[in-house]
């Protein structure tokens, strides 16, 4: 099976070459990679968030797989959601790691494979073109969640980490998100920054706690918190913000903003 593109032409280029001219301005040409464990990428619209997005995957060396975790936007599907399928972009297929999901899945019974978590969901397709641009011979993981509790993100991330480590994969998980949404600029980079900071900090309870007690509408924390465990799990030791945007900056309007950051653990 395909998992043909849903948002091509909306979110970006449908077209190949528009695509490539697309992500030539928006990924930075870099002499020195970071060999990130983690990171934050963005998911709007690449007008938007893509030079954000751009900014983190110019900084980190190429990986041979790529978790990618994702909030669900559509409810549908699993809590956990994998997906087995080839993905396809306008830069043509990019192959699901099958022998790392499957390891996964034998570590952790959450992690269901669910197509329809996939069908309609724009966060982590939207992140591929950028794989497929620095690394054309990656393959990927694609996991969508929901909700649960902290000790239940705790058993995927274990999961992930104990297959990587059991396959020895050179891999990068990604935590797809967002930040504030639909807030004034003031707003939401107040709420951003305690966000980013928690992350900074790898602290995944933080994070979770923050996000709740400040009400941020901060779509991937669930993903974010999941990754700061892998990477620990990886033991990690920094993490880095390479940049923070917001949507005014593209619309003009700063009553309503969507912020963006692009963050990097190593």
């Amino acid at each position: 099976m395909v998992r043909r593109p849903a948002v091509a032409g909306q979110f970006y280029p449908g077209g190949e070459k528009q695509l490539l001219k697309a992500l030539d301005a928006m990924i930075p040409s870099r002499s020195v990679k970071i060999d990130a464990i983690g990171a934050v990428s963005p998911h709007a619209g690449y007008t938007y968030s893509g030079h954000v997005a751009g900014e983190v995957y110019g900084r980190i060396r190429p990986k041979d797989t790529y978790v990618v975790l994702s909030p669900n936007h559509t409810g549908a599907g699993a809590r956990f959601a994998a997906s087995a399928d080839t993905w396809e972009t306008p830069l043509g297929k990019i192959d699901v790691d099958a022998d790392l999901l499957s390891g996964i899945m034998r570590n952790t019974d959450l992690v269901k494979t669910d197509p329809a978590a996939h069908i309609s969901e724009h966060s982590i397709e939207v992140q591929l073109p950028f794989i497929q641009k620095i690394a054309p011979a990656a393959r990927i993981v694609p996991i969508t969640v929901q909700y649960g509790d902290i000790t239940e993100y705790e058993e995927v991330a274990d999961a992930i980490a104990g297959s990587v480590k059991d396959l020895a994969r050179d891999a990068t998980v990604i935590a797809s998100s967002d930040m504030s949404h639909y807030e004034s600029r003031a707003s939401a980079s107040g709420k951003d920054k305690l966000a980013i900071q928690a992350v900074l900090d790898l602290d995944e309870e933080a994070l979770l706690d923050v996000v709740e007690e400040k009400d941020i509408s901060m779509c991937g924390c669930i993903p974010a918190a999941m990754m700061i465990m892998y990477a620990k799990k990886q033991n990690a030791k920094k993490a880095e913000l390479v940049k923070y945007a917001d949507s005014g900056d593209v619309t003009g309007d700063t009553d309503q903003v969507v912020g963006y950051a692009g963050i990097i653990v190593y």
